[in-house]
This record gives C-alpha cells, structure tokens and sequence, in this order.
C-alpha cells in the first residue's frame, strides 16, 4: 500500500484552524454514513489491464474490512462504476487530454455491461449494498449519477470514499461531497494511486479543506464506538430535590 504522509506544516495550520482539532469529525452515526467506493472496476484493478492500477489490489482488504464494518452497523455500501458511451459525449477528456487511439480504446473498456466495466471480483458487494454507474470523475457532477439523491433519500450525512485513483475520482467525488454538505472522511490506506507522489498530492489537497484523512482501522473505530455509546447511554445526573 501508499506509504501517505500529511505536510507537518500543513497539518499544523489545519489543525489551528479547527482550534487544535486534528480532525473534524470526532463520532459518527454508522446508519447515516455511507460508503463510497470509488471505481473499483476490472479495468482498473485487473492486472494486464490497459489501465490497470496495480496498487488498487492491494487495498481491497482495507476496502472490505470497511465495507463489512459499516454493513455491520447498519450503514450503506455504493460502489461506483465508471462508465462511457461515445468519446463525443465528453470530448474534452476523451479526444484532448489522450490521443485519438487511447480514448477510443477507453471508451470500449468502459461500455457498461463489459467484463472491463464489472467490479473486480475479490471487493465484497453483498445484495443489499448498492452499485451505481457515474459518467465523469465525481459522482456528484451534474449528471454523472444519482448519488446525491440517493444519498438524501437515505438520510446520509456522512460519506466514507475508498478506491481509485486517488488523485482522479476520489479526490474529485471528495471535494463535490463536502461542498454539497456531506461529511467527508478520506479512507488514505484504501484508496490508490499509480505513484505516492500523486497518492500523496491528493491527501495533503483534501486535508486542510475538505475532509478528515483516516486508515480504514480508524474509521471502523469510529464506526465501534458509537456503537458502543447507544448501547451504552451515559447515566443522567440525579436531579436536585
């Protein structure tokens, strides 16, 4: 996995800007968070594949253990398909940012209903999680899917985001959903990239901003403890006679 390291100069100013908090989000509701994971497809994640990320195996793990633990408590698991039409539907990306030949070849990999287009097999999607197709980078670009109404109809305030690339849809999903008002947890040791250096550069661009950065062991501890805590009720103080 990414060997991730926040700026300590960076990490010093956020954490003065939350009034010495390092993190924003100190508990949260597991039957209003849910889990977004991001592109976990055979087009990026099988090897040989002509954009295979082969750090994304190495996570699927920290993704499941994840995934089990908030299912466990109640939360939600979506995962996101990234899928294409025709390079015209967006020729910014698909004709100007990769030659003629690699977007055409893109677009092919990512039809839905191709094996390329399928989540890979060792991520653990059980019936009653969620899969959705998403069009662009983030899935709450207008019009790439309909995870903002699905996440409202369903309560979730809290939006934990694993898988790849870091840099590109993770990242971008990371921004959209706190700017729509999600509460964004950034899972560092389950989401990858093709080098640290863009692993990285992610991270420290969401750290300051737009979401608290956890390993997936921290977040299923988050996910524990208020598990705990509704079990466990603080006793009220008696009352004065």
């Amino acid at each position: 996995m990414h060997e991730y390291k926040i700026d300590p100069g960076l990490k010093e100013r956020f954490i003065a800007m939350k009034g010495g908090r390092e993190f924003a989000f100190g508990e949260i509701d597991p039957r209003r968070t849910a889990h977004l994971v991001i592109d976990m497809q055979n087009g990026f994640v099988e090897a040989g594949a002509l954009m295979e990320v082969p750090m994304a195996r190495q996570v699927v793990p920290n993704i499941n253990a994840v995934s089990r633990a908030l299912r466990s408590h109640g939360g939600m698991n979506l995962f996101f398909r990234f899928t294409t039409t025709t390079t015209s539907d967006w020729s910014v990306y698909f004709e100007q940012f990769q030659s003629a030949d690699f977007g055409k070849q893109e677009v092919a990999m990512f039809q839905n209903g191709g094996h390329l287009h399928q989540i890979y097999h060792a991520l653990d999607v059980q019936p009653d999680d969620q899969v959705m197709n998403k069009s662009r980078f983030s899935a709450f670009t207008p019009g790439s899917s309909d995870a903002f109404n699905l996440l409202k109809q369903r309560g979730i305030d809290t939006v934990l985001i694993s898988g790849t690339l870091t840099d590109c849809c993770c990242e971008a999903t990371a921004r959209d959903a706190q700017q729509l008002g999600f509460r964004v947890i950034f899972l560092a040791d389950a989401c990858a990239a093709l080098t640290d250096a863009e692993h990285n550069a992610a991270v420290n661009s969401l750290a300051a901003w737009y979401a608290d950065i956890r390993t997936a062991k921290e977040a299923i501890k988050l996910l524990d403890q208020t598990k705990s805590a509704r079990k466990n009720p603080p006793v009220a103080a008696a009352g004065r006679s």
